[in-house]
C-alpha cells in the first residue's frame, strides 16, 4: 500500500490513500502520453483517496482528471456535495480543489490527466465546485463514455491514433457532455459547420489535418468550431473521416484510375498508411477497398 501511494505521488499527483486491504493490497498502473495528455489504466484494490490541503500546496501543477470506473459503482465527494456513480459514468475532478474517491469494491477503470490550461481551451466554467458528471446515458456523454470504457479496456489503443485529432475529439466531447449547446443549432452554428465542411473538402488530401488548422483557415476559434459540429449531432473529427472515406469510394469507382494502386487513392484522401487506410474503409463500408473497387468498375 506504502508503495502504491508512493508511486502515485511521484509519478503524477499528491495524495493519501488508505484501504481495508492495505495489508495485501494490490495495484497496476499503465500509462499512455498523447500529446498534452495521460490515458491511464487502473487496477487496483478497494480504496479511499483524499486530496488534502497539504497535498494540493506540493504540488506544482493541478490538472484536471475524467475518471471512469468499468465494473463497479463508486463515490465522489467534492466541495461539499457527493455524488454516486454507476459504471460507465464519468467525473471530472479538479485537483486544485479537495476531493475524496470511494472505491468500495475495486478500482478497475481510466483516469484521464488533463492539462488546466489545455481543459481551459474547451470549457468556460474552470473552477466548478461540485464534481461535473458526464453520465453514461445522457447525450454526448454517451460517447465520451464508450471512449474512456474502450481506453479504459485498453490503454495502449490511444497511441495508435494521431495525437492532435484524439485530443481534439476528447476535448470537443467533454465541452458537449458538460456545456452542452441548445437541442436546436443556432443558424451561425449551422453556417459554420456548413463552411467547415466545405473546407474540408478543399484539404483533406493533407495528412495530419486538425481542427487548428481549419479553424485558422475559417478565420475562429477552435472552441467554435468544435461547438459548431456538436451542435449538428456530429464532431469535426467523425466528419472529417466520413468525408475521407466517402471521397476514397468515389475514386476507388472512377475508371480511369483503374490501374492507380489502393494505397495510392488512400493516399489522395489523406491516409499515409495503407493498411490503416484499409482498416477504416472496410470498418465503415463492411468491405475492403479492393472488392468495392472490383464490384464497381466494368470488367
Amino acid at each position: 500500500m506504502d508503495y502504491w501511494v508512493g508511486a502515485i505521488c511521484e509519478a503524477f499527483l499528491e495524495m493519501d490513500c488508505s484501504s481495508r486491504q492495505a495489508p495485501a493490497f494490490e495495484g497496476r498502473l499503465t500509462s499512455v502520453g498523447v500529446g498534452p495528455v495521460s490515458f491511464n489504466q487502473v487496477q487496483a484494490s478497494t480504496q479511499d483517496v483524499f486530496r488534502t490541503r497539504a497535498g494540493i500546496a506540493r504540488g506544482a501543477q493541478h490538472p484536471f482528471y475524467l475518471i471512469t470506473q468499468r465494473l463497479t459503482p463508486w463515490h465522489v465527494r467534492q466541495g461539499g456535495h457527493g455524488v454516486q456513480l454507476r459504471p460507465g459514468d464519468g467525473v471530472l475532478v479538479d485537483s486544485a480543489q479537495l476531493y475524496e474517491l470511494h472505491f468500495p469494491e475495486a478500482v478497475n477503470g481510466l483516469s484521464i490527466q488533463l492539462p488546466r490550461a489545455w481543459v481551459g481551451q474547451w470549457l468556460a466554467r474552470l473552477d466548478d465546485p461540485a464534481p461535473r458528471v458526464v453520465h453514461r446515458d445522457q447525450g454526448w456523454g454517451q460517447a465520451l463514455s464508450a471512449l474512456s470504457l474502450q481506453f479504459a479496456a485498453d490503454p495502449l489503443l490511444s497511441a495508435r491514433y494521431p495525437a492532435g485529432l484524439l485530443c481534439d475529439q476528447l476535448g470537443a466531447m467533454l465541452a458537449a457532455a458538460l456545456e452542452p449547446e441548445p437541442s436546436r443549432p443556432t443558424a451561425p452554428a449551422h453556417d459554420l459547420r456548413q463552411r467547415a465542411l466545405r473546407v474540408l473538402q478543399d484539404v483533406l488530401d493533407q495528412p495530419g489535418l486538425t481542427s487548428e488548422r481549419v479553424a485558422a483557415l475559417l478565420g475562429v476559434s477552435v472552441r467554435s468550431l468544435h461547438r459548431a459540429f456538436a451542435a449538428g449531432a456530429t464532431s469535426f473529427a467523425l466528419s472529417l473521416r466520413q468525408l475521407r472515406l466517402e471521397r476514397a469510394a468515389q475514386l476507388l469507382a472512377q475508371p480511369r484510375l483503374a490501374h492507380v494502386t489502393v494505397a495510392e487513392l488512400g493516399r489522395r484522401c489523406g491516409y499515409t498508411d495503407a493498411s490503416h487506410f484499409v482498416r477504416e474503409f472496410q470498418r465503415h463500408h463492411r468491405i475492403t477497398p479492393a472488392r468495392w473497387r472490383r464490384e464497381r468498375l466494368p470488367r
